[in-house]
Order: C-alpha cells, then sequence, then structure tokens
C-alpha cells in the first residue's frame, strides 16, 4: 500500500524490488509510475533513519520502519519488567531515533504505583514518559501531541495494546483489538503486519506487530554503551573500558554509589555480552 496526497492506495514491487525481500519497508519513500490503473513502485530514496533489531536465527537483520522522527515504547502496566522497556530503548537508541516510553493500562490494578515506579526510573535517566489508558482515557491528550509531531512508531511486546492506543488517539479507525484477557484485562495482539497510518488529529503512525526477541543488530559491543545515555561522560582508567571488569570503572563506582540504576547496568551487561556472542557468530 502507498500513501499519498489522496490518501492510500494500492502499490506493487517493480524490477529488481520484487526479487529483494525487505527493499521497501513502511516509511520509507519511494518513486512510482502508473501501471495501468494502478501504481508501481520503482526506486527507494535514501533513508534517513531505520528501526533495524536482528532478525529471527540472528543472521540477518529486520527492519520495521524507516525515516521515523521518534519511537513510542508500548508497555503494559503492572506486568512489565525493567528488562523489555531496555531493550526495546536500547534497540531504538541503536537506530538513532528518538525514544519515548508509553506505559499503558495504569487502569488496571496496581497500574499506577508500577508506573509511578517506573516513570521516576525513567525520567530520572532522562527519558519522555507518559502513562496513559487507552481503556479511561488517561494520558491520551499527551500522547496525541507527541504523535502529531512527525513520523512515528509504536513498537512492543504482543498483548500491550498499541491498537487500542491508537483507536483512543483516532476512534474512526476502528482497528481490531483482541478480546480481554481474564488475567489481565487487557487486550491480546492482533496486528499481523505492519502499516502507517494517517491520524486525523496529525502526524502518521506505524502500527507493528508485537515482538518478543528484542535483539540489537550491528552494534559492536564497544558501542553498546551508547545506547544507554546515562552511562556516559564517566570518567575510567582505560580509555576503551567495557565496564565490566576493568579497575577504576567510573560506571561501575556510579552503580555502587546509586548514581546509575542496578537494573539499566544489568541490562547493559547483558546486551554488551548478546553483542560478543553476535560478533563471534
Amino acid at each position: 500500500m502507498l500513501l499519498d496526497g489522496d490518501g492510500i492506495v494500492p502499490a506493487s514491487l517493480r524490477g529488481r524490488l520484487k526479487q529483494e525481500a525487505g527493499s521497501v519497508v513502511i516509511g520509507d519513500r519511494v518513486g512510482v509510475a502508473e501501471a495501468g490503473h494502478a501504481w508501481a513502485i520503482e526506486s527507494v530514496e535514501e533513508r534517513v533513519s531505520a528501526l533495524v533489531r536482528r532478525g529471527r536465527g540472528g543472521r540477518a537483520p529486520k527492519v520495521l520502519a524507516a525515516n521515523l522522527d521518534h519511537v513510542f515504547a508500548v508497555i503494559a502496566v503492572p506486568s512489565a519488567g525493567t528488562d523489555v522497556i531496555d531493550r526495546l530503548l536500547a534497540l531504538i537508541e541503536s537506530s538513532g531515533i528518538r525514544p519515548v516510553v508509553v506505559l499503558n493500562k495504569v487502569d488496571l490494578p496496581g497500574g499506577p504505583e508500577a508506573a509511578a515506579d517506573l516513570t521516576t526510573l525513567y525520567e530520572d535517566v532522562g527519558y519522555s514518559v507518559l502513562p496513559v489508558s487507552a481503556l479511561s482515557g488517561l494520558g491520551i491528550e499527551a500522547l496525541r501531541s507527541e504523535v502529531a509531531a512527525g513520523t512515528s512508531a509504536m513498537i512492543g511486546p504482543s498483548g500491550a495494546g498499541k491498537s487500542s492506543l491508537l483507536n483512543a488517539l483516532d476512534p474512526e479507525l476502528d482497528l481490531r483489538v483482541g478480546a480481554l484477557s481474564r488475567k489481565t484485562g487487557g487486550g491480546r495482539h492482533t496486528t499481523v503486519s505492519s502499516r502507517l497510518i494517517p491520524l486525523r488529529g496529525g502526524g502518521l503512525v506505524a502500527d507493528t506487530p508485537g515482538f518478543a526477541d528484542v535483539a540489537l543488530w550491528g552494534v559492536e559491543p564497544s558501542r553498546v554503551a551508547a545506547c544507554f545515555p546515562e552511562l556516559q561522560g564517566f570518567d575510567c582508567r582505560f580509555r576503551r573500558c567495557t565496564h565490566i571488569h576493568e579497575p577504576d570503572c567510573g560506571v561501575r563506582e556510579a552503580v555502587a554509589e546509586g548514581g546509575v540504576p542496578e537494573s539499566r547496568y544489568r541490562s547493559y551487561v547483558k546486551l554488551r555480552g548478546e553483542a560478543v556472542e553476535a560478533a563471534e557468530l
């Protein structure tokens, strides 16, 4: 499907693009030509940004969307842990795109308390955090303001409520959501393909299927720390300090003194270890 000034129209791939899997993703700006009563995509412009994760099997990249201004990491509370949030944020940071944390389903029992703790944690790190509820409408106006500012994507685990949030932002979309779970009270995941959705209030949003495997692609072990803003600017004895085992490491000293959250540091160590393993493949 192609989004132009007249709305969404069908389009097919032409030539080599048809042979190359993943040659065109949502958010790409493309060159087209008329093909009978339809359109054909003939070329793809250079991407300003691309949200990329490690694909299935770990040997190829999976481009989720291109040319994004910001990405919303959507998590359902109170069940969400910091590990998945940290992985989503590192993924977005590694792609060079501005992340925003969206804590959905704060209307559930225990939701307000969990959202408060997570908001404090991630705002102290320097991230924008939006506690919201697609059901009650809490925080939807603040989310709408963020979404209206350009082209974005919503990513997160299955059942986090991405489609429900889009319906709350623009009820005319009427996107399908799953039946309510008796255990969590939330909608089960139903988005099966990525799509770029124009909202009446402004902005374009890529609604993506949920995924559990949040792994970085193409990030050298030495660059993983750059995906954690709070690990920057410390003095370490060694220029290429891994912040894991070296003596006189400013980062580890900050963790010990409470200046860097332990949960964030643990996530960094895990992701760096995975990057080392990926580099050895």
